[in-house]
């Protein structure tokens, strides 16, 4: 019998299983500290829990943390690491040291079924999506997890497409028997998945950032094939409906391409989609990857766009590009290669 694994696994959940073993009621709380806060990595770690107890969870369970397979470093220091996910699937996460913060940008999914035109996991199709134990082991078994000040649900997948595990996941980062971290800490980006996204917002304080990159919902269509099943339009109008005046932040992803959408207008438009919601702009710069026929906005052009958005009251910058040399960057991850490679 495969056993289950035990990382991932909500307070409720460890109080059921817990239950189910004929243990007492503390020991889920027990068990928990030992997961997220001692980041055991057996079962006979945990010490507290009697020889009895600690045989009765063996039988049936184990941790079910895994060590990343491996690592690329680039040149600025960000670090990409491969995990194996299930018997034949992996999944990338990056690891983003800066002076006063490390970010580890996490996936949610192998692959990722929303295609968007300029996203290499988009490109490599849907697989699978990952566990909550399966999204809290690429930090539980990060190298440099001690040294973690953020994290991001950036990586491969749409983190809204896979919505209970994502949102179990984001629990035991934040909940006080899980990582206890302030959900100001953790980001989620969206195309904007509508039934997710309403979920995310009521059940979780975490940030929250949406893939925009277009205003215009003909253009963002013909970069985005989700414009179709969530126009733009609609959710920004769902996002009126919330409060993101207090600690949430709300912000707005945008990847400039060269003659698409990096013009005066495009900006004007942006600041009439966006007027009186309470968010910025993160505009960032397009990383070329095989096959697409797009291009990047020179620098000059990035600084002007940023400085009209914010001159007409609407806050915007531009993000760092980090790890573009070892295919780490914003739109880079894809683990098709690998997994035709295993397959062989």
């Amino acid at each position: 019998m495969q056993k289950q694994p035990l990382l991932g696994r909500t307070l409720h959940e460890l109080q059921d299983l817990v239950k189910n073993l004929g243990m007492p009621a503390f020991a889920a709380k027990q068990i928990a500290a030992w997961l997220y806060t001692k980041k055991v990595t057996a079962i006979d770690e945990m010490t507290n829990l009697s020889l009895k107890h600690r045989e009765a969870l063996k039988e049936a369970y184990e941790i079910g943390a895994c060590p990343p397979m491996e690592a690329m470093r680039s040149v600025d220091g960000t670090v990409k690491y491969l995990y194996r996910v299930g018997d034949n699937h992996f999944v990338e996460s990056v690891y983003i040291p800066e002076e006063d913060r490390a970010t580890l940008c996490v996936s949610s999914q192998v692959g990722c079924r929303m295609g968007c035109k300029f996203c290499m996991t988009g490109k490599q199709g849907f697989t699978a999506n990952l566990t909550a134990g399966q999204i809290i082991n690429q930090i539980n078994s990060l190298p440099e997890r001690d040294r973690l000040t953020n994290v991001v649900m950036m990586g491969m997948g749409e983190p809204l497409d896979n919505v209970d595990e994502v949102l179990k996941a984001m629990e035991i980062m934040t909940a006080p028997y899980g990582y206890a971290w302030s959900p100001k800490r953790v980001t989620l980006s969206t195309v904007g998945v509508r039934k997710g996204l309403k979920r995310f917002i009521e059940e979780s304080d975490c940030h929250l950032a949406v893939s925009l990159h277009s205003p215009i919902p003909s253009q963002r269509l013909a970069l985005m094939p989700a414009e179709r099943s969530f126009p733009i339009t609609e959710v920004v109008d769902l996002l009126r409906g919330y409060d993101f005046s207090k600690q949430r932040r709300l912000s707005f992803e945008y990847i400039l391409f060269k003659g698409v959408n990096d013009a005066l207008p495009h900006a004007k438009e942006l600041l009439k989609l966006l007027r009186g919601l309470d968010c910025r702009v993160n505009l960032i710069r397009f990383h070329a990857i095989p096959n697409v026929d797009l291009e990047g906005t020179d620098m000059e052009t990035m600084v002007r766009f940023r400085d009209y958005l914010t001159s007409h009251g609407l806050f915007a910058t531009i993000r760092a590009s980090r790890g573009e040399d070892i295919f780490a960057a914003c739109g880079m991850l894809s683990t098709a290669k690998q997994e035709a490679n295993n397959k062989n």
